[in-house]
């Protein structure tokens, strides 16, 4: 998916820089660099980050960086930041999203001008190329980040730094966030992730609304360059599954929200378990909140091996995914033997790994093994974020397990989405089979988001239902 930090400091911003933006780093897994200006001109730094940390990269580079404004990344995909000469003048600039339309788009430019564009490998544009080349439509930075708001299908949030300030644009219907956060002495930073700004003695003051549009200056101000609209559709799964457990969106913590996901699973449950347990570690906080609310023992049967395996890797090889995912994990016997054991799970998009998780905890002498999901089953690829592997909506286990039942991947959806209908029983069950389970459970909708606690209509769950309007 990616993340990105930005810093407006009265001294170097290097060091802010550096480890505001490595905070992000659980949101991509591909590229990672930081751009700084110190009123002379901008440098910037990418790396493959690929197999190894942000910090271990970037950290080289610190000694060379030097200014008062600067911006990071964390893409999950193309090279970011990127420097760009344009007649509004020269800027750097790294974004987060999808665009849906990027042929159009394209071809749009080069139907209109000379435009050019440099290819990625397989012979893709650069995303954030083709915004910056949007937004260099505009008469203003502000007026080109609204055209590339508007035209732009998916999402796109976006950081631009120029010799007059940091310009933080949310995407136009709010579907990432995007934070301000603000220190005593005036300083300023822009951050996905809330949790980047405690140990580095930013307090947040403000989110940015849909499609809202700030200029943070040289002089420590924020100046609202366009207005927030009011169509907020903000990612449901930041609280499930890929936001950070310290991090607060919209006034709701993750790791509270992830509790809440916990108890609603548990008081919708009367499986008898000796012990309840996570998938470390997105599923842990749901599993500490079924525990609590169950009153059973929670208990960790797999610890996570962090010295060498300290963040998610996430290659695109299917066989890669599932080798990193069985290193990491190391069993418990002595708490695992003769046990029935619960586990919560964030969600289960393929089951691949999953299902190799379950037979090793057998292997070890379990006696049951109960598997709740926190939150509905996944019936729809994203086309607002980047959040999955997944290329096709096939690769998800409840469309494969729908095309064994009808012979084909999208019939009845809507029966496979309602919870109560004979239909989703039975894709249930027959998911329960193929991963070797005692029992499944997955949370029901209105008990998400219900965990959530936001107005239904704010929230996006297309990946659950598929509907254009989310939360319907």
């Amino acid at each position: 998916m990616g993340g990105f930090f930005g810093v407006v400091s009265s001294e170097n911003c290097v060091s802010d820089l550096f480890f505001g933006t490595d905070y992000h780093s659980h949101l991509g897994t591909c590229r990672g660099g930081m751009a700084v200006g110190n009123g002379s001109g901008m440098l910037r730094f990418i790396h493959d980050i690929t197999n190894s940390q942000f910090r271990e990269k970037l950290e080289p580079d610190l000694p060379k960086m030097s200014g008062r404004m600067g911006i990071g990344v964390i893409s999950d995909y193309e090279d970011q930041p990127l420097l760009i000469s344009s007649r509004l003048g020269a800027y750097a600039i790294v974004t987060v999203g999808r665009i849906q339309n990027s042929e159009q788009l394209v071809a749009r430019a080069f139907g209109q001008s000379t435009a050019h564009f440099s290819e990625m490998s397989g012979g893709e544009v650069n995303p954030t190329e083709l915004v910056a080349t949007l937004i260099n439509e505009g008469e203003s930075i502000e007026q080109g980040i609204r055209i590339a708001q508007d035209r732009i299908e998916g999402s796109c949030s976006i950081l631009l730094l120029t010799d007059e300030g940091l310009y933080a644009a949310r995407d136009r219907h709010g579907r990432t966030p995007v934070i301000i956060g603000r220190r005593k002495n005036q300083d300023h930073a822009v951050a996905m992730e809330t949790s980047a700004f405690p140990n580095l003695g930013y307090e947040p003051i403000r989110e940015l609304g849909p499609g809202e549009v700030v200029l943070i200056t040289g002089g420590q101000r924020l100046v609202e360059k366009a207005p927030p609209r009011q169509d907020l559709r903000i990612c449901s799964f930041l609280w499930v599954y890929y936001g950070y457990p310290a991090s607060t969106y919209e006034g709701q913590n993750v790791e509270a929200v992830r509790y809440r996901c916990g108890a609603a699973l548990a008081a919708a449950d009367d499986a008898e378990v000796d012990i309840v347990a996570g998938i470390p570690d997105s599923g842990t906080a749901h599993a500490i909140g079924y525990a609590d609310h169950a009153r059973v023992r929670y208990e960790r049967p797999f610890i996570k091996y962090t010295p060498t395996w300290p963040r998610s890797f996430m290659p695109q090889n299917q066989g890669i995914r599932d080798l990193v995912a069985r290193m990491k994990l190391i069993p418990v016997r002595e708490l695992i033997s003769k046990q029935r054991i619960l586990f919560c799970e964030d969600s289960i998009v393929r089951g691949t790994q999953l299902k190799d998780i379950i037979q090793r905890i057998y292997d070890y002498g379990a006696r049951e093994i109960h598997m709740r999901a926190a939150c509905p089953p996944l019936l729809f690829g994203c086309p607002y974020l980047n959040f999955s592997r997944s290329s096709s909506q096939i690769e998800l286990i409840a469309r494969r397990t729908i095309k064994e039942i009808e012979g084909r991947e999208d019939a009845h959806l809507d029966q496979y989405c309602d919870a109560q209908s004979d239909r989703y029983a039975a894709m249930i069950d027959r998911i329960r089979r193929r991963l070797g389970l005692t029992s499944l459970k997955y949370q029901t909708m209105d008990d998400m988001l219900k965990a959530i606690a936001l107005p239904r209509e704010n929230l996006c769950t297309y990946c659950w239902n598929g509907c254009g309007k989310p939360g319907s």
